[in-house]
């Protein structure tokens, strides 16, 4: 068993072959394949919405209060591998996240409410208002949060000024998505249940 889990990639295929059972073992033919599709699809938003959101709180809970704290010599253990490597999952994972959900907006097997509720249509305020908040949160981590990110971490060569206001200006936006993800969340969890 250590085998198994201790290899990410093993542990990641068992993850998704008990996801296969799951979804098969359970709903058996009863979904029909856009069903499935339209299941898959919400799947993948959510475990890359996991998966982006986790790295925003793990941001702004442990890291940014942290590095104050981290005696000097250990400083570039984080910015030239943690940090990299913790942006890489989270940019994608908010790409993956963003087309996601536009692909379950527009395969929804009782009917594509994209252009609804991107336009505040009546039945789909709330879940339009989460989409939005979800493309400000998108367009912040790879148009904000990412240059900046790559200047003060020294992926790109700027000097030391510049360095210090990009750190600055990535932890702003950061801290801006966090606010923003608090709304979003709320509007993502109850968009089914709350009257419109």
């Amino acid at each position: 068993m250590a085998k198994l889990l201790g290899n990410l990639n093993l542990a990641l295929l068992l993850g998704v072959a008990l996801l296969a059972l799951a979804m098969f073992g359970l709903h058996g033919g009863e979904i029909g394949a856009d069903g499935y599709i339209n299941y898959w699809l919400r799947f993948f938003h959510v475990i890359s919405g996991v998966l982006w959101i986790g790295l925003l709180y793990y941001f702004n809970f442990v890291q940014i209060p942290t590095m104050p704290k981290v005696p000097a010599e250990l400083k570039g253990g984080v910015s030239k591998y943690i940090a990299p490597e913790a942006l890489f999952w989270f940019r994608w994972a908010a790409l993956v996240t963003l087309i996601s959900g536009i692909a379950v907006a527009e395969t929804n097997v009782t009917g594509r409410y994209l252009m609804q509720a991107l336009t505040f249509q009546e039945n789909y305020r709330v879940i339009g208002t989460g989409m939005w908040l979800g493309i400000i949160m998108a367009a912040n981590v790879w148009f904000i949060i990412w240059p900046n990110q790559q200047r003060a971490l020294g992926i790109k060569p700027a000097e030391d000024d510049v360095k210090a206001r990009s750190a600055k200006t990535a932890m702003l936006a950061s801290r801006t998505n966090l606010v923003l993800s608090i709304p979003m969340l709320y509007c993502m969890v109850t968009q089914f249940y709350l009257p419109q």
